[in-house]
């Protein structure tokens, strides 16, 4: 019996709980309720399953696609880096072309030059004749023209007597015409002045009386007002007066009173008197006594006070004090962070400036290896130029027109590369662009990027950098 009870014990612990219960102890309508819910999640999981499916179908075509463009992309960056090649080699064959043709040219303005200057020759000769016969022609005509100049001189001078002479009858008569003029108009001017005078002091003497005619008036509305102020006043002084008369009469009766008060007063006075005798010396220790105890206490309520405001004083000391040490301590920490950072701030300044220095010191040194480079290829290319002038002794009208020719054609074959160039980096950047939304995707969809099985190359151009923006907004290089 005993192995028996082992067997059915490992049975009871092998077989499943749902819901807490074994399925031995479940009714039916909980194992059909367990069923259910299990389809349910059966279903649930076949639907994600396929759902999945879907996805990695279509990251699968999202891949496949990428991939075609991928290969486009590099088939073009093939072709323009092809294209470019050609143009480079078409553009060293024409400036082979150009070169021989500046050859052609400068051998044709040597002959040009010849001609010219044997043309130039016999026409100077044949200006200097003319010139010579135009020379003793001008100077006869010359000779001529200072003799007229003469009798022309002499005849003018006799005119300008004539005319100064006039002006001067002119002059007078004109100087008589003013004079008369000025002594109209200042006799003119002097009666205008007088009846201005006249009419200025009918206007003061009008506006004067205007004046003193509002001064009177309102002399008058002060008199009436200052009438009833006095009179308001004799009321309210009569009114006093009689109840002061009033009073001067019960007073008198009641001074009567006080006199039979006073008599009877002036007794007991008598009485006192001889009691004061008395007790005089007594009272006179007892006054000394009690100035010195009032000093005393006029001295005490005096240092009452003084030690009150004193003591109001130190507690608003104290707190000021405090407050002070609060913000003492407030600005000592505060301090003490300003230092810091002061110090770190001061530590990055000198590294920073110390790199900066390096950095330009070496930049420096290159730019200037560069240049004395530049400048001594330069002035080789300035001297086999020169040397190529001097040898081919050439007009400058038609060196100008070589060298404008030439600068037109570099400009353009340099517009074409920079072209090229501009094209190349827009192609590498819609490529960096196309890569960096397929990695957004993959890693919104929870596919990590290890799972792709490659890695993909970012492209990039020589001498640029491509910036963070879309691919329509690439830089034209400069």
């Amino acid at each position: 019996m005993a192995p028996k009870k082992k067997g059915k014990k490992g049975k009871t612990k092998g077989t499943p709980v749902v819901d807490g219960l074994p399925p031995e102890d479940m009714t039916k309508e909980q194992v059909e309720e367990h069923v259910n819910r299990i389809r349910e999640e059966l279903d649930r999981e076949r639907e994600e399953r396929n759902y999945f499916q879907l996805e990695r179908d279509k990251i699968h075509t999202f891949w496949e696609i990428t991939r075609r463009q991928l290969e486009e992309k590099k088939a073009e960056l093939r072709n323009k880096d092809r294209e470019m090649e050609e143009a480079e080699e078409k553009h060293q064959v024409e400036i082979k072309v150009y070169k021989q043709k500046v050859k052609h040219l400068l051998y044709e303005h040597q002959n040009n030059l010849a001609e010219v200057k044997a043309e130039g020759t016999v026409v100077m000769k044949l200006a200097q004749k003319e010139h010579r016969t135009q020379e003793s022609v001008l100077r006869k005509d010359m000779r001529s023209l200072k003799v007229e100049l003469k009798e022309q001189e002499l005849a003018n001078e006799v005119v300008v007597k004539n005319l100064r002479l006039k002006h001067a009858e002119e002059i007078t008569k004109m100087r008589n015409d003013f004079e008369r003029q000025v002594r109209e108009i200042e006799s003119k001017y002097d009666k205008k002045m007088k009846m201005l005078r006249d009419e200025l002091d009918l206007r003061r003497k009008t506006e004067i009386h205007e004046v003193e005619e509002r001064k009177n008036g309102q002399i008058n509305t002060l008199m009436q007002r200052h009438e009833e102020a006095f009179t308001d006043i004799k009321n309210y002084y009569n009114d006093i007066t009689l109840n002061n008369l009033a009073l001067i009469n019960s007073l008198k009766e009641q001074m009567e009173d006080m006199r039979k008060k006073e008599e009877h007063l002036e007794r007991e006075m008598a009485e006192v008197s001889m009691q004061n005798r008395r007790l005089a010396d007594p009272l006179q220790k007892a006054k000394d006594e009690m100035n010195e105890i009032q000093k005393k206490l006029g001295n005490y309520e005096r240092d009452k006070e003084i030690l009150i405001c004193t003591k109001a004083r130190l507690k608003v000391t104290e707190k000021e004090l405090k407050d002070l040490k609060w913000e003492h301590e407030v600005l000592e920490q505060r301090f003490i962070k300003v230092q810091q950072e002061r110090d770190e701030l001061y530590q990055k300044f000198t590294a920073a400036i110390q790199e900066v220095q390096q950095k330009t010191g070496f930049k420096n040194l290159v730019l200037e290896r560069k240049l004395q480079a530049l400048n001594a290829a330069m002035e080789k290319k300035e001297v086999q130029f020169n040397e190529v002038l001097a040898a081919s002794n050439l007009d400058p009208a038609a060196l100008t027109l070589v060298s404008r020719k030439l600068e037109d054609v570099l400009e353009s074959k340099n517009t074409t590369i920079k072209d090229l160039q501009y094209e190349l980096a827009r192609v590498c950047k819609a490529h960096n662009d196309l890569l960096r939304t397929y990695e957004a995707k993959l890693l919104a969809f929870g596919i990590p990027l290890d799972n792709m099985g490659f890695k993909p190359l970012e492209t990039a151009v020589i001498g640029q950098t491509l910036g963070q923006g879309p691919a329509g907004l690439v830089g034209t290089p400069t």
